[in-house]
């Protein structure tokens, strides 16, 4: 009995150890996942970086709004950013054929400076897009909201498909190569929006790019 008893212990042992150091090797894997991720956004968003966007106020007549001499109150384009990468569902809005509107939530990424997203090749934003290019995103926190607008292009670049991949990976545990034959979509800003609702009279601000 003692022997069993001392032999049962044991293999419990080695198995809390075997299930310990598993789920050591998996946090390790995810920890080199996300390592690479953003060192392969840092360098990705260097190569590909956009002007920084010029801040004013939103054109709201009849709201009172001060203007922006001295930039006073205006959001940093940080601020935006910042949100634009922790959103973790976004609203994409597209305009059909016939010119109803479209809106649908997707995960996505702001990557490079651009928002990164990938649908189904038959869904009704893909063809949307297919028909016209210009769409809408927003974050999903309304009360400090990041509205973008711009054209959205296929990504075909196969070294930009792979940092996508791991970067999305990253934020959503979902390895994106498992549907590589799908479209991946990339929004360039041409204008951005940012609110407040506590303090969106004093602080609204809207971003326009060179290209815009």
């Amino acid at each position: 009995m003692c022997s069993d008893h001392v032999r049962m212990r044991s293999l419990s042992s080695h198995h809390g150890v075997a299930t310990q150091n598993r789920g050591s090797s998996k946090l390790r894997a995810r920890q080199i996942i996300l390592l690479k991720s953003r060192e392969a956004q840092r360098g990705a968003e260097q190569e590909h970086a956009v002007s920084q966007p010029k801040a004013s106020r939103p054109f709201m007549p009849g709201y009172g709004l001060p203007d922006e001499k001295g930039g006073k109150g205006l959001l940093s384009w940080g601020w935006a950013v910042e949100r634009l990468k922790k959103s973790h569902n976004y609203w994409i809005a597209t305009t059909r054929p016939d010119g109803r509107p479209h809106v649908m939530i997707v995960w996505g990424l702001w990557f490079e400076d651009e928002f990164w997203f990938s649908t189904g090749r038959e869904s009704r934003k893909s063809r949307n897009l297919a028909a016209s290019p210009h769409c809408v995103i927003c974050t999903e926190n309304a009360e400090e909201g990041v509205i973008l607008e711009g054209a959205a292009t296929r990504m075909t670049d196969p070294a930009r498909f792979e940092s996508f991949c791991s970067a999305y990976q990253a934020k959503y545990d979902w390895d994106m190569r498992t549907m590589r034959e799908e479209p991946i979509y990339v929004v360039r800003p041409a204008v951005v929006f940012g609110l407040i609702e506590k303090t969106a009279m004093q602080s609204a601000t809207r971003w326009t790019f060179d290209e815009a």
